[in-house]
């Protein structure tokens, strides 16, 4: 079996990058989806749009069950002149003192609305819902992020619940004495929820992959729901020759390109002189190379 990588976007690999030099050499296949949640159904079958919070409470915590959960993750939120654009989402660097003090005003305005807030980690936060509670289609973090929120809030009549609770969940953090201390620091602030990935656990998840190699909560949570190996690609020995398993998914997709020069080329070079391997890039394109592919010195040194 093939293994597979997920990169960034194409374009942010200069001509002399490594990875260049083998695209050269391989064959182009059709487009796949692009973005993030769009790229994870090319490997993961299961319910869209995807359950996020459940999947993730559960690999986390265990304890999903059967209930309604939505990713409450710490977000920044900046006015400008048109209104105001989600700066960043879920990896605020927060410690468990920090995440406590933050939720602390938050929790009786949830629990008024009969949600619990759960800290599953310092950055990544769930609500668990009432049962039947009625919840509009959020967007990702990723297709919000640099936007202006007004074009991302659920719309008409039907929303105006959820836009009340945003505005006050915003209130509450912005007027938090630990942002000032955060800005201060140099820090962003915590002063928005995103409210994103609403859903119950999935009875099934099915993939073609034999393992994913990721640092990604969402994708490591498919994979454990789809029953497949999943480990943390942090606790890799980083450039290590010939440990990129077959049929197993690398996501190096949230790496700048440079690091993926430093760190990764070494271990992909040796896997591609030996095995079959697809180069799957976030901005859609992809490439199949066999060891076979090497010998092409008439397709030249760059893609």
């Amino acid at each position: 079996m093939s293994a597979e990588l997920w990169l960034p976007a194409l374009a942010r690999f200069e001509p002399a990058h490594p990875l260049r030099r083998l695209l050269a050499r391989a064959d182009r296949l059709d487009d796949g989806p692009r973005g993030y949640l769009a790229g994870l159904t090319a490997w993961f079958d299961a319910p869209q749009p995807l359950p996020a919070g459940a999947l993730t409470r559960e690999l986390a915590a265990g304890d999903a069950g059967d209930a309604l959960w939505l990713c409450a993750d710490p977000a920044w939120v900046e006015p400008d002149m048109s209104g105001a654009r989600l700066l960043a989402c879920g990896r605020m660097g927060l410690s468990q003192a920090e995440a406590e003090a933050l939720a602390e005003p938050l929790v009786p305005l949830l629990e008024e609305q009969g949600m619990q807030l759960a800290l599953t980690t310092p950055d990544r936060w769930h609500l668990r819902l009432p049962p039947g509670a009625v919840v509009p289609d959020f967007p990702a973090p990723e297709q919000a992020l640099g936007e202006d929120l007004l074009q991302h809030l659920p719309p008409g009549p039907e929303g105006r619940h959820w836009r009340i609770l945003q505005n006050e969940l915003q209130v509450a953090l912005h007027q938090h004495t630990l942002n000032a201390q955060r800005r201060a620091a140099g820090k962003p602030p915590v002063n928005s929820l995103w409210l994103w990935g609403a859903g119950v656990l999935p009875v099934q998840v099915r993939t073609g992959l034999q393992g994913v190699l990721s640092d990604d909560p969402l994708l490591r949570a498919l994979a454990a729901r789809a029953g497949i190996g999943h480990r943390a690609r942090s606790d890799e020995p980083e450039g290590r020759p010939g440990d990129l398993p077959s049929g197993w998914l690398l996501d190096l997709q949230d790496l700048p390109a440079e690091a993926i020069a430093r760190a990764w080329s070494p271990l992909i070079d040796s896997f591609a002189r030996r095995h079959p391997l697809r180069l799957t890039f976030a901005s859609g394109e992809r490439w199949a190379l066999h060891p076979w592919h090497r010998w092409r010195f008439w397709r030249g040194r760059r893609a």
